[in-house]
């Protein structure tokens, strides 16, 4: 297939943190929140004159800093983080919202305040940290729309003079929804047969509405979409059609490994990707939005961190429900090392996706940055779509 037009635009803007667009908006005078988990409303960041970030750590080399502050044990999400953070690779951010959605985020987010690794100085910037909840249900909604009030919406006001109003946060649920409809749109062409779209695109395109300023990055959006519309597909057929699961994958490396074994992308359920994270937020006008949005958030969430037993069997029951819609020929179930609530999740979610719901399953732990182990993973998912093969030639369920 020829290029897409703006891909090597939006390759760009994955290089460093500090990207282009950042750097554009702050020109403007606007106010960057930055963000850790998935499990921060995204559109309460993006209210009047803010914009929402969510930190990650390209190229990642050495994490020996972030490994004294935070031993190895910890996931190298967190270390990669403080790392980046360490060597000044966030002072672009106004102020940084960290959940304790998990121990390890949480300790980063902490290590970073007490490290005073991004305020510069500037004493309105703020450190927060988040109660997120265990429960998917009415009382989790309510601790959310607690815990939104005193950690992002009351600071950003005071600190900043952001509009935080009811209307305010409609109008940015709107702008939210149209990225949201953009990616589903463009996400939605990787059900064909011989799709339009290689899923290393797609994931390019996803991750950079995370880690650049929405507004900036949606005309381009649209045209790629136009563009996909009109693109002429590869006639050569992929080996396998996987659903790839699991922790935040902020290398792209690892969805080109894939589709440089033959197989094909063809859905997303991991942190920062396309399902849930980009799932439009629908409001009606009898409740105030705030609430609204926090409900979306605690019931279509599908962080292993909520506990009770309907999210951890409609989590499994969720993947099940894409990979069949995606016609999805096997699942790999990955997490980053050292990842305790997706080390967790792996495990019965491997198990259950095979037995009970019939899928080959491929279940592995990888490194932050791929090209450490490229090698290892290579062989992992050649061996996984090479089982795949042999199974349909046998004539084998699924």
């Amino acid at each position: 297939m020829r290029d897409l037009k703006y891909l090597s635009y939006f390759e760009d803007l994955l290089q460093e943190a500090n990207n282009e667009l950042i750097a554009k908006a702050k020109g403007e005078g606007k106010i960057c929140a930055a963000f850790l988990c998935e499990n921060i409303p995204e559109p309460l960041l993006n209210l009047g004159n803010a914009f929402g970030v969510r930190l990650f750590a390209p190229n990642t080399g050495s994490m020996d800093i972030a490994t004294y502050y935070m031993t190895s044990f910890l996931c190298e999400t967190s270390r990669a983080l403080l790392e980046r953070a360490i060597e000044g690779g966030y002072n672009f951010a106004d102020c940084l919202i960290t959940p304790d959605g998990c121990t390890m985020m949480n300790r980063c987010g902490e290590n970073m305040e007490l490290l005073r690794t991004m305020d510069g100085g500037d004493s309105r910037f703020f450190y927060e940290n988040m109660e997120i909840p265990l429960k998917a249900d009415e009382n989790g909604v309510n601790l959310l729309v607690l815990q939104c009030k005193n950690h992002i919406l009351t600071p950003l006001e005071k600190n900043y003079g952001i509009d935080v109003s009811d209307s305010s946060i409609r109008k940015a649920v709107k702008e939210h929804n149209e990225i949201c409809e953009l990616i589903q749109s463009i996400g939605e062409l990787r059900k064909e047969e011989k799709p339009r779209i290689t899923a290393y695109e797609f994931q390019v395109l996803t991750l950079a509405t995370y880690v650049a300023p929405k507004y900036l990055l949606k005309d381009k959006l649209k045209e790629t979409l136009e563009e996909i519309k009109t693109r002429e597909p590869e006639n050569k057929p992929y080996r396998a059609r996987i659903a790839l699961v699991g922790s935040e994958i902020d290398d792209v490396g690892v969805i080109k490994l894939i589709e440089e074994c033959g197989a094909y992308v063809c859905v997303d359920r991991f942190c920062f990707g396309s399902f849930p994270g980009r799932v439009p937020i629908v409001l009606n006008d009898e409740e105030d939005a705030l609430t609204q949005v926090c409900r979306h958030y605690v019931y279509m969430g599908q962080c292993p961190r909520t506990m009770n037993m309907e999210k951890v069997y409609g989590r499994k029951a969720y993947v099940n429900d894409l990979a069949r819609e995606y016609k999805a020929d096997g699942i790999v179930y990955q997490q980053v090392k050292f990842c305790d609530p997706w080390a967790y999740e792996r495990l019965v979610g491997s198990t259950m996706l095979h037995d009970d719901y019939g899928f080959p399953v491929l279940s592995v732990d990888r490194p932050y940055n791929i090209s450490a182990s490229i090698g290892q993973m290579r062989t992992r998912i050649q061996a996984f779509v090479e089982s795949i093969e042999i199974k349909r030639l046998q004539g084998g369920a699924k």
